[in-house]
């Protein structure tokens, strides 16, 4: 607990974090996803399309981040189940959902924090062209994260064809683009691309999650499970 309580103690403000600063901050003592009562989504949807991006080197820190030793997708069990309530109504329909991440450990939080202090920029082309690293510490990361509670999701939409064919589809950006074109209702975007976002959002908020505006791809159960408790549980 003492390691987190330095974490918490600023504000969560923009992107990574995605939230509020809960009134009360706690950290779980739970050291396994069961006893955090966490869910692999698999269990409810065993061929949903994981994409788990901290889980290797395809993210903006360009490695595999601390606390993520297997692409798996975990959350509280309310939250598995609004996702599994969107990915069937979105199979009806001939979409389908990709994963990219789910419950976030604590410590890949301060893994963010760490890569935004250090000088590589190997990955500013792709993931923030128009900002000085220096600039996303407070503004994009944060040394919290809702993520961390077990209920939010990053995830993107997919249109399928012929069993087994599907394309993920056109949502202007892609994710954790840090940027004003990554918010939810950017005016920047083409009508394909708002139609996209529309449609993904519309399916979350029906299966209960709502919105982040500053990204299209984060969304959180409404209302939260666990609002006050933070997870360090590392994915195995």
């Amino acid at each position: 607990m003492r390691s987190l309580a330095h974490v918490v103690s600023a504000l969560c403000l923009l992107a990574l974090a995605g939230c509020a600063t809960p009134a009360r901050m706690d950290v779980s003592s739970a050291t396994t996803p069961d006893s955090a009562g966490l869910v692999d989504i698999r269990t409810l949807v065993p061929d949903i399309d994981l994409d788990i991006r901290y889980a290797g080197r395809n993210n903006f820190t360009g490695a595999i981040v601390d606390g993520y030793g297997a692409p798996r997708c975990y959350l509280l069990e309310p939250a598995a189940k609004a996702i599994q309530r969107a990915e069937t109504a979105l199979r009806s329909q001939g979409y389908r959902l990709r994963i990219f991440d789910c419950y976030r450990p604590a410590r890949a939080v301060r893994a963010f924090v760490s890569w935004a202090n250090n000088a590589d920029e190997s990955t500013k082309a792709r993931f923030y062209p128009a900002l000085d690293k220096r600039a996303l510490l407070g503004e994009y990361i944060s040394p919290t994260s809702g993520h961390s509670r077990g209920a939010t999701i990053d995830l993107t939409l997919m249109r399928c064809g012929a069993p087994g064919s599907c394309t993920p589809q056109d949502m202007g950006t892609d994710f954790d683009f840090f940027d004003t074109l990554s918010n939810t209702d950017s005016p920047r975007v083409t009508q394909e691309q708002r139609a996209n976002r529309d449609r993904l959002r519309d399916a979350m908020r029906q299966a209960g999650l709502r919105n982040y505006p500053m990204e299209w791809w984060h969304f959180t159960l409404d209302p939260e499970p666990a609002p006050n408790t933070f997870f360090d549980v590392p994915i195995r």
